[in-house]
């Protein structure tokens, strides 16, 4: 199984490798490395991100209103040392003080990407039998026609679905020729 992305976005190259190097050797997660709020966003807006980590603040933007921005199944984990940390309005952001232990980092990221995957559950939402039996018949479709992985069948589906701004299983019709 492979690790899940989270987002590491600090102003300092640093930061951002320290965290991820805590994060990878674990196990907990693989991390997408980021220097302001725009990449955030712009990697957000492409792939699902349950998780960003960050400092108070990033060059273009200060990590609340980032967080605003975010979309609502993804948490914002707070890395700064406690000054900081007590200036944040946002109860919905989870803070952890630097200098941050390994075990603390470890677990907090873990648990956020729990959440993630529980509030996802939640906020997606849910297809009907006949509905997931015509996507994966498209995906299978894919596959044979095309040569293309199960992911990569999913993705295509996806993208074509978000381009055109339809349902997937719109999309999957088409791809069926029943559209």
């Amino acid at each position: 199984m492979e690790m899940e992305s989270v987002i590491v976005a600090f102003e300092s190259d640093r930061s951002c490798e320290r965290i991820r190097d805590i994060l990878e050797t674990s196990g907990t997660a693989a991390c997408i490395l980021c220097h302001s709020a725009a990449e955030v966003k712009r990697i957000v807006s492409k792939q699902r991100i349950a998780t960003v980590i960050c400092g108070f603040k990033l060059p273009d933007q200060p990590a609340e209103a980032l967080f605003e921005d975010l979309p609502p199944t993804c948490s914002m984990l707070m890395v700064a040392v406690q000054g900081m940390l007590d200036l944040c309005q946002n109860d919905d952001i989870f803070r952890l003080a630097s200098p941050v232990r390994r075990g603390d980092l470890v677990a907090s990221v873990r648990l956020l990407l729990q959440m993630g995957h529980r509030l996802e559950k939640f906020v997606r939402p849910q297809r009907s039998q006949e509905e997931e039996n015509l996507i994966r018949s498209a995906k299978e479709l894919l596959m044979d026609r095309n040569g293309m992985t199960e992911e990569q069948a999913h993705r295509f589906l996806q993208k074509k679905s978000m381009d055109s701004g339809v349902k997937m299983v719109q999309t999957a019709r088409l791809v069926l020729g029943m559209g």
